[in-house]
């Protein structure tokens, strides 16, 4: 599916990843330096990861199909479609993250002894995998951006 309603499907799959993942990775940081939180929002977290996940494929075939139907390619589209293709190790990241903040919540509520090292490593994870994903969505988009609307100006 390339189109909905005759729109192309790209633009409007964009928008579920521009906020799905930041959100997932603002949620994994916040879960894994933040218990309460942890307990509280994890299961939202491995849900939006997963979303994220899903829809991230989808987003990348329907923006190759514009791609191709495209006539010439600017060296700014180019690069989007470049960078938009590695979002998806972005948001496996992001769902290794999601799934490590909840193996940190099972055996953290399965035992009364602290994990510390775990909850570091987690921690670690989640603040790299986090900040990286959100950089590398604002680079696509702004790569995206440029490419249809011209030059952003600063």
């Amino acid at each position: 599916m390339t189109t909905i309603a005759g729109l192309p499907l790209h633009p409007l799959l964009v928008h579920a990843i521009v906020v799905l993942a930041p959100l997932a990775a603002l949620l994994g940081i916040l879960c894994a330096v933040w218990p309460a939180a942890r307990r509280r929002f994890v299961w939202l977290l491995l849900a939006l990861a997963t979303v994220n996940l899903a829809l991230t494929p989808l987003t990348i075939e329907a923006g190759e199909w514009l791609y191709n139907r495209a006539g010439a390619h600017s060296p700014i589209l180019e690069t989007h479609e470049e960078r938009g293709e590695t979002m998806l190790y972005f948001s496996i990241a992001l769902m290794v993250m999601a799934i490590a903040v909840a193996v940190l919540h099972v055996l953290s509520s399965r035992s009364d002894k602290p994990r510390t090292a775990a909850a570091v490593a987690v921690a670690v994870l989640a603040v790299v995998v986090g900040v990286s994903s959100i950089v590398q969505v604002v680079r696509i988009g702004h790569s995206g951006t440029e490419a249809k609307w011209g030059v952003i100006a600063e």
